[in-house]
Order: C-alpha cells, then structure tokens, then sequence
C-alpha cells in the first residue's frame, strides 16, 4: 500500500550505495528490472512522445538509480537538445551516473523534497523509485512539472513477477542468514588456516562438521528458490566458499576473514533492500488512488494500469503516462 511513510533515509541510502558500488553500469533486473526490454521499450515509446510536443526540454529523474531513464530518454533524442537532472538518495548512483553521462546533472538528496522551483522541469520520470517515499514523492513530481509538461512513472506492482521476485529473494537471503553459513564458514576457515601452517587439525575438524549442515542448508535453498535466486548471491557465496576451502594454502587470513565480513554485510544490505522494494509495490487499490489523485489535480492520464512483457501472465509494473 501506498503511504506517506517514509522509510529510514540514511539506512536506505547505505544499502543503495552499497547496491550501486558493485553495479555501475550493470544490467539489474532483481534491482527492479530495470533493463527488462518490456520496460525499455515503455522508456522509448515515452521519450518518443515527450519529443513531439516538447523542443529542448528540461527533465528530471526521480531516483534515477543505475541511470536506466536517463540513457533511453538521451537514445531517443539523440543529437537533440535535452537538459537532464537526476536525483537520488544514493551518492554512488548518482557519481556512476555522472561518469556515464557527463552532461547529465546529478544531485544526491530526497525525491520528497527537490530543490528546485515549482515548474521547472518539462519531463518529469520515474522508475521505481517515488513509490518507495508514498504519496509525498508522488506530490513532489507533480509540483516539478510544468504546465504543459508529461510525466511517466513506472512503479512496483504487488501482483508482478518482479515483486515475487523480491519476496524469493528476500526469503532465500533470510535463510541463509538463519544457517549462520557464514560465521561458522569464518571459524572453519580460522582453524583450517591454521591448521595449514601447522596448529593442531582437531580444531579444523570441528568446525568443519559445524558447517556442513549449514552448507546443506544452502544447497535446498537453491534447489528451492534456483540458483539465480538474489541476483546469485546464495549460489556464488557457496561456490567461492568452497573454492577457498579447496586452496585454503593460498589465502591469507586476514584477506578470508576480511572477505566474509564484506559478504556479510551485503546480505544485511540485500535484506533491507528487498523489503524496502516488497513494501513498496502497489496493490490495485493504492494505484488507483494516486491516478485518481492526478485526475483531482487537473491531469489527463493518457496511459495508466499493468505492464506485461509480451507473452506473459503476470506484469511487470503499473505504468503511468500524464499531461499536465
């Protein structure tokens, strides 16, 4: 449902960072789906229409992520003028954005509160990103535009493949963290590391009859979930684990330790990210409450209601297309 809560900003933005500092430019479809061609081709159908009735526009992204908008609007207007600001809560996003697109003006902050003049922006997008904030963002990007402007926003849908998506992952992460891999991996590693240079075996021994129903525990989880679950985090923890123990005569320990310490807290990372996606997402009822919401203000909604990808069953998002 959609409300005006908004969630813990600070955390939200350590997570995202978190997120983006491994991304850059990559494809992130357990992100949000950002690059899925049914998406793409909305962003392009958009930008094409916003291009008819609109010459040297200024625009504004709204939580711009991995900067996925911003390339389509700028592959449709090609050599055309178009002035671009993004803004988001994360810092990274916002510089891998400034390294991809180096006439594009990115800002780190709040969609709820923009600085910037009521009116000023002709496009105003989102994708995935203001119904995170509820109905104060939404607010937010309808004071942006200008009179005579458009405005898509690509949004959650609580009934779509994403959101089910997000809610495996979330449960497949959850599980891991409950079979408490990691720290018994970082006990084992510790005594076998030094078992390899010459401390007593027993230690090692132990710790490794401790972590094998963890690891079994992880292999039901890709076998329950599959092994792309959480973007591959499950899978690849569980190989690169195993690849250590394999050669443990070649690492150092600090390096291991230091290792899994990173591994877990991108899991505490990934955690807050998908429930901070899952509770997001729109049911029917809260998506008709924000057209309804346009509508009140004098908007004319020329598209509303689900995205589905060709050929499929469940949607991907809800979709709107306004004109103020």
């Amino acid at each position: 449902m959609l409300n005006d809560q908004n969630p813990d900003a600070a955390h939200l933005a350590r997570s995202w960072d978190t997120y983006w500092c491994g991304t850059g430019d990559a494809a992130a479809f357990m992100a949000g789906g950002v690059n899925h061609p049914a998406i793409q081709a909305f962003w392009v159908e958009f930008f094409r229409l916003a291009k008819q009735t609109h010459e040297s526009p200024n625009m504004i992204d709204l939580a711009s992520g991995n900067g996925a908008v911003v390339e389509s609007a700028l592959r449709v207007f090609g050599d055309d003028p178009i002035s671009i600001t993004c803004i988001d809560v994360s810092e990274v996003a916002v510089s891998n954005i400034g390294q991809r697109f180096p006439g594009v003006r990115g800002l780190v902050g709040n969609v709820c509160s923009v600085s910037a003049d009521a009116g000023s922006f002709d496009i105003v997008t989102s994708q995935f990103g203001v119904e995170y904030a509820g109905m104060a963002a939404i607010k937010e990007a309808s004071r942006l535009m200008a009179p005579g402007g458009i405005i898509g926003l690509v949004m959650h849908n609580e009934t779509g493949s994403i959101h089910r998506k997000c809610l495996d992952s979330l449960e497949a992460i959850r599980q891991v963290q409950a079979s408490r891999f990691i720290p018994l991996a970082g006990e084992m590693f510790d005594a076998g590391l030094s078992a390899v240079r010459g401390a007593d075996r027993a230690p090692y021994d132990a710790a490794a009859r401790e972590l094998a129903p963890a690891v079994r525990d992880l292999e039901k989880i890709m076998v329950k979930f599959g092994e792309n679950v959480a973007g591959n985090a499950v899978a690849g923890l569980y190989r690169d684990v195993g690849r250590i123990h394999g050669r443990m005569q070649n690492y150092d320990p600090d390096e291991v330790a230091g290792w899994l310490a990173r591994m877990e807290g991108e899991l505490s990372a990934y955690t807050g990210r998908m429930v901070s996606m899952s509770e997001s997402a729109l049911d029917a009822d809260a998506f008709d409450g924000v057209c309804g919401w346009f509508k009140e203000l004098g908007f004319k909604l020329l598209e509303t209601g689900p995205l589905f990808p060709t050929g499929e069953k469940l949607p991907l998002a809800w979709i709107i297309i306004a004109t103020k």
